[in-house]
């Protein structure tokens, strides 16, 4: 058989191939068919005597024929590229039967955010070295929660505090169950502290507007703010086991802090509530709302001619006020102090209007009010819808028309309470209705949902926006103008759902987004 011709100076004793190979001796008996299909030939070989040993062309020649016989090696796809068969339906009824989250029928919320497998012995293993120090850190009996009685929310105290320390950037992030508790409790801790500091600085300063109340909350709780309070706390030590918080740059530093307290607050209010959130914020953490780094940038401020509830004007609400305040039994709302905080006493000068007796009607129609309650004093009843009927007056009042003479006059505050309580039920919704969804879905989904433009959508498609009450000036404009009268709606859509948590609770709140304004677009449409 003719040889290969890149073979054809063989010699009886010994092959010459180029640099890549050593000189192999080969005995003279061997038949060059037999070599030919045992072995590639992975170079070819260059006659010395065509261009020296060093010379860059010899070595461009011999590197493009090997990448012409040698093929790349392929990478292997990414896990989370490769399928796998789906579990029979024997073994998802026993996974989902055994999961914790379906354990308490209670508490849905609470069940939903527990982690999805029971814990095993690494997860034991942190709980006994490092949550006793934990609640100490926080002001916690140091006894299980597991001696709670089954009614009692705190019993998975334990199991939820463990998830909010294993942030993303820790070692136990690994396992799904804890990497999944983990982020659905920092989904809904970040919007139980928007909340709950809402409500605080709303009654705290009665007459400053949203603008202001802002900016304190973010120099409280803004990413950048959030260590300080972690070292106050001495919880630095259980986020990063294994560095010293001060020396970490700020991206390698904010992040899991960031994450850890967002969990952290979750978990506080699914098993204490909301007054157990004040305390940790201003206790624990020793957060200071006066303090001067706290203060919102000076701006020329409106001159506020209007009276405010006796209850704000004596004094500043302290934290313990706000924490500890329970309605009396025949209070007219279920948060009376948060809604004089938004209805301003003056409202009731609006008493009698062209928009009291034509538009008032329409709008308590399409939303359902007044709900029937029962009072033991019928004027209790009377009363309620009298202030509920100025409170949807002041939701649909531009801050056009009024606010350079009368700055609370307008749905600002009811707005910004409002845009909380919708972020807040929308996250408790979501994560009972998903039960094996990550944190940041869930952040997504909500943020689609809630996206501005669909809100004021909702309401426009009930046909509430001509109600709104415009200046004269700008009637027009915001009639004609679509970049102007969206961002109009989304703010009276939000004042709606304010005034709905003052007077009737979060019950009405949900009843408003998901029967009547339907954000989920779920039902079926009018044909």
């Amino acid at each position: 058989m003719e040889p290969c011709s890149s073979l054809i100076s063989l010699s009886t004793t010994d092959l010459s191939f180029s640099s890549s190979l050593s000189l192999i001796p080969f005995k003279t008996h061997l038949k060059v068919p037999n070599f030919r299909s045992r072995f590639k030939v992975l170079a070819v070989a260059v006659d010395p005597k065509e261009l020296p040993q060093n010379s860059p062309q010899r070595l461009l020649k011999e590197l493009a024929e090997r990448k012409r016989a040698v093929s790349p090696k392929k990478k292997a796809p990414p896990r989370r590229f490769i399928l796998k068969p789906p579990l029979d339906d024997a073994k998802l009824v026993e996974r989902f039967l055994n999961s914790p989250q379906l354990s308490l029928k209670s508490f849905p919320l609470l069940s939903s955010c527990l982690p999805s497998s029971r814990l095993n012995n690494a997860d034991k293993t942190w709980i006994d070295e490092y949550l006793l120090e934990a609640k100490q850190a926080l002001g916690y009996p140091l006894e299980p929660s597991e001696n709670y009685g089954d009614d009692n929310p705190a019993k998975q105290f334990d199991t939820l505090l463990y998830l909010a320390f294993q942030h993303p950037h820790c070692e136990r992030t690994n396992a799904r169950h804890v990497r999944s508790g983990h982020s659905r409790l920092w989904f809904l801790g970040q919007y139980v502290l928007e909340l709950a500091l809402c409500e605080f600085f709303l009654q705290r300063y009665p007459r400053e507007s949203p603008g202001p109340l802002r900016e304190r909350v973010f120099a409280l709780i803004g990413k950048r703010y959030l260590p300080k309070w972690i070292k106050a706390a001495s919880l630095q030590n259980l986020i990063f086991q294994f560095d010293d918080m001060d020396k970490l740059i700020r991206k390698d530093r904010e992040p899991p802090v960031k994450s850890v307290f967002w969990a952290l607050f979750g978990a506080i209010y699914l098993c204490f509530g909301m007054p157990e959130v004040y305390r940790i914020l201003f206790e624990v953490f020793g957060m200071d709302p006066e303090a001067e780094d706290c203060q919102p940038r000076e701006r020329r401020q409106l001159e506020d001619v209007d009276h405010v509830p006796v209850e704000f004007e004596s004094r500043k609400l302290s934290w313990q006020d706000v924490a500890a305040y329970k309605p009396p039994e025949d209070a007219l709302f279920t948060h009376p102090r948060l809604f004089r905080a938004c209805v301003p006493p003056g409202m009731h000068r609006f008493r009698g209007n062209i928009w009291d007796y034509d538009s008032r009607p329409q709008v308590m129609n399409i939303l359902g009010y007044p709900l029937s309650m029962v009072n033991r004093i019928p004027e209790i009843t009377e009363a309620r819808n009298i202030e509920l009927g100025l409170g949807l007056q002041l939701c649909f009042l531009h801050p056009s028309k009024y606010k350079y003479e009368h700055p609370r006059f307008c749905f600002e505050r009811l707005e910004y309470v409002g845009q909380k309580i919708q972020d807040l039920v929308m996250a408790e919704r979501l994560l009972i209705k998903h039960l094996d969804a990550p944190g940041r879905w869930l952040q997504e989904k909500h943020r689609r949902v809630l996206m501005n433009k669909y809100c004021g959508k909702y309401l426009r498609a009930k046909r509430l926006h001509p109600f709104i009450i415009y200046g004269e000036q700008v009637q027009d404009a915001y009639d004609n103008n679509r970049r102007l009268r969206n961002p109009a709606t989304t703010s009276v859509q939000q004042a709606i759902h304010g005034l709905s948590y003052a007077v009737y609770g979060k019950p009405d709140v949900r009843r408003l987004m998901f029967e009547v304004f339907d954000f989920e677009q779920v039902q079926p449409k009018t044909v």
